[in-house]
């Protein structure tokens, strides 16, 4: 009876799984990405030498705990994992070199959602009693959507928990 029910478990999950993670997922993440891009006028491009230019350089008046080449490498290691070293490598065996064309049209788009979740993160940043400054989809979804969304904080934080469980 106990195998009956984790097989029905299993089963539920799995199909959760194939709707969440397949093609309507990433025409959503795709369209956002297309979205933000005409919203904020092709930003990847446009600021591209200005982002080249203080990935080197400290600003003059910033002040803080990190380097504008440090804040980029943290973004950078929390944005490309092994995960992803690896899915490029797998895709190109799967898809052919078809799929690193594909690859490169998503990641241009996903400069805009990227960029716009690191404006929102510091925008809605909070700085604790240490002075060390916070900030994130947590705070943001709860400080810029109001305190009625603090429930999708809070269930984005238990997922993220759950994951890193799992892992």
């Amino acid at each position: 009876m106990e195998i009956n029910m984790l097989q029905s478990i299993n089963t539920i999950l799995s199909k959760i799984d194939g709707m969440v993670w397949g093609i309507p997922l990433m025409v959503l993440i795709l369209a956002g990405g297309i979205y933000l891009t005409i919203r904020m006028g092709l930003l990847q491009i446009r600021k591209l030498p200005l982002a080249l230019k203080w990935m080197v350089k400290n600003e003059e008046d910033g002040h803080g705990e990190v380097s504008s080449f440090g804040a980029l490498c943290t973004a950078l290691s929390a944005t490309i994992g092994t995960g992803n070293i690896v899915g490029v490598a797998t895709a190109i065996c799967a898809g052919g070199p078809g799929a690193l064309f594909w690859m490169e049209i998503a990641a241009f788009f996903g400069m805009a959602t990227k960029y716009a979740e690191g404006l929102l993160a510091v925008k809605y940043r909070v700085v604790d009693e240490n002075n060390h400054s916070l900030g994130g989809p947590f705070y943001y979804i709860e400080k810029g959507m109001g305190k009625n969304w603090k429930w999708l904080a809070k269930l984005l934080l238990s997922l993220v928990s759950v994951s890193v469980c799992l892992e």
